[in-house]
């Protein structure tokens, strides 16, 4: 069953609501077991890693697993993003274009803006992202893959998931 545009819209503003109101549990839900959630980083030249196994990347998870041991740090304030206090966030999201369809996965493109209140500081963080969208058996939308492109990738603390 394809997945249509609404759902994509909707699907992608619960999962942006789920970090603006820190719910991790909630969050992880959105994600397949084998989601490959990758942002990788610019090299010297300006252009992005193509490889998050050979070159530096901001994040990466080869699975859940992963997104898993995040929000378990970041609820148990083992976090060496340093994530008290938290992060105030607004997640904004446009531009969603379904770039692929079919019986099996749904390919979508869509920017996204995220301002974040921390130490009486707003910072904006901006870019673009594709994710790869499958239905599971019981018809729930999950995120397969998650490709995210921070352009401004000059800032001056560590970047967590719940900034982007």
């Amino acid at each position: 069953m394809t997945i249509q545009y609404d759902e994509v819209r909707n699907f992608l503003y619960a999962e942006a609501r789920c970090l603006d109101d820190k719910k991790w549990d909630d969050w992880l839900t959105y994600y397949h077991p084998d989601v490959d959630y990758w942002m990788p980083s610019w090299d010297d030249d300006g252009e992005l890693v193509t490889d998050p196994h050979r070159e530096v990347s901001l994040m990466y998870y080869a699975h859940k697993g992963g997104l898993e041991d995040r929000v378990f740090r970041i609820k148990t304030e083992r976090s060496s993003a340093s994530s008290l206090p938290e992060a105030r966030t607004s997640h904004m999201i446009s531009n969603i274009e379904i770039m692929q369809n079919s019986e099996e996965s749904t390919a979508v493109r869509y920017n996204w803006s995220t301002n974040s209140y921390r130490y009486k500081t707003v910072d904006t963080y901006f870019g673009t992202t594709f994710v790869t969208l499958v239905k599971s058996a019981e018809g729930q939308i999950q995120i397969k893959r998650k490709k995210i492109i921070l352009v401004n990738d000059y800032i001056h603390h560590v970047i967590d998931v719940y900034h982007v």
